[in-house]
């Protein structure tokens, strides 16, 4: 079976086995597990940042930089399709009774021309500003590169007013892999930016969220209370390590398998939904169920992303040749004959 559901799907390869089963570990709740301190030091290291913490998921990751961030009925600004607001369960609203701001953007991107005509006033009958977020790449938006001149200007312009910008990066990897651009300098205009080492990377779990000092200093303590706490946890950590050294350079094959896949889409029932630039193929058909049935009856795994809309992730568990048997599977597809009128 092709699975191209997502780049979280990929298993650990033997020598992230291996690095698991060799981590030297401690408690990381005191702070001595020297695997999990390692990856933190390097990751905040990669991201220009001074600090990082180590947590389960890239959404504990972005609720922990929401609340420390903010404080309870503050106003939160976000692109209106992006991960924070549509795949994190209402988590600002719940966890820390923040206002969120929707905003559309232009596939995914956010402008600062956009975002201050929603900004509240300085009025005892407002929600307080505090945050801007932005989610780059763009996973609903077909893995979307922002433009790193707005990502700057935003920062620019929300320091320049009191204001906070969290980059929810968990493809930031890839935007590294595409553009060259060092972490560092992506990461640059945000407070606080987390990443993601299953997204892409092949590891089993765990994102990592970076800023500043006292930012991570606040950023432990929320991760306990969201019950974020782990102990022997350098088994998890060493796979991200491995991660780093081994999948981080790979990442541009999947970018190249992507283009693949739609450069040689001929099919009339599909078209493209948003230029490729990264690793999502998000195609637009009449009936997203029809097609998801055929695929599997191919061998081939992919998810509905919205009505009429689906989505396909090259990983590092699909090669050249498993891309042209997707390939060939997309071709045979034929829409469903229209039901006959009574």
């Amino acid at each position: 079976m092709l699975d191209l559901r997502s780049d979280t799907v990929t298993r650990p390869d033997a020598g992230m086995r291996r690095a698991i089963a060799e981590a030297e570990v401690g408690d990381d709740v005191f702070g001595d597990d020297p695997t999990v301190n390692r990856l933190q030091e390097r990751t905040a290291a990669l991201l220009g940042k001074e600090a990082a913490l180590f947590v389960p998921s890239g959404t504990m990751a972005n609720q922990i930089a929401l609340r420390i961030q903010t404080r309870p009925g503050d106003q939160v600004v976000c692109e209106a399709e992006c991960h924070i607001y549509r795949y994190e369960q209402g988590g600002p609203a719940a966890l820390s009774g923040l206002l969120l701001a929707c905003v559309a953007g232009d596939r995914g991107a956010l402008p600062w021309s956009a975002i201050q005509p929603v900004l509240n006033p300085d009025d005892d009958h407002a929600a307080r500003p505090a945050l801007i977020c932005l989610e780059n790449t763009h996973n609903r938006a077909g893995g979307r590169i922002l433009p790193q001149e707005q990502v700057v200007e935003v920062g620019r312009e929300a320091h320049a007013r009191g204001l906070r910008l969290h980059l929810d990066g968990a493809r930031l990897w890839n935007v590294h892999a595409a553009t060259g651009a060092a972490l560092s300098e992506l990461a640059a205009p945000a407070d606080t930016v987390s990443v993601c080492f299953s997204k892409g990377l092949g590891a089993p779990v765990g994102s990592v969220l970076a800023g500043s000092a006292a930012a991570i200093r606040e950023a432990r303590r929320a991760r306990k209370l969201y019950g974020g706490g782990m102990r022997q946890v350098g088994i998890l950590a060493a796979a991200c390590l491995h991660a780093l050294d081994h999948n981080l350079p790979r990442l541009a094959q999947d970018h190249e398998h992507a283009r693949l896949l739609v450069e040689g889409l001929d099919n009339p029932a599909l078209r493209l939904d948003h230029p490729v630039e990264t690793n999502i193929v998000i195609l637009k058909v009449a009936d997203e169920r029809h097609l998801l049935e055929h695929l599997l009856g191919c061998g081939v795994l992919a998810v509905a992303f919205g009505a009429g809309r689906v989505r396909l992730v090259p990983n590092l568990m699909i090669d050249r040749a498993g891309i042209l048997a997707v390939q060939d599977a997309l071709d045979a597809y034929r829409a469903p004959e229209p039901a006959p009128s009574s």
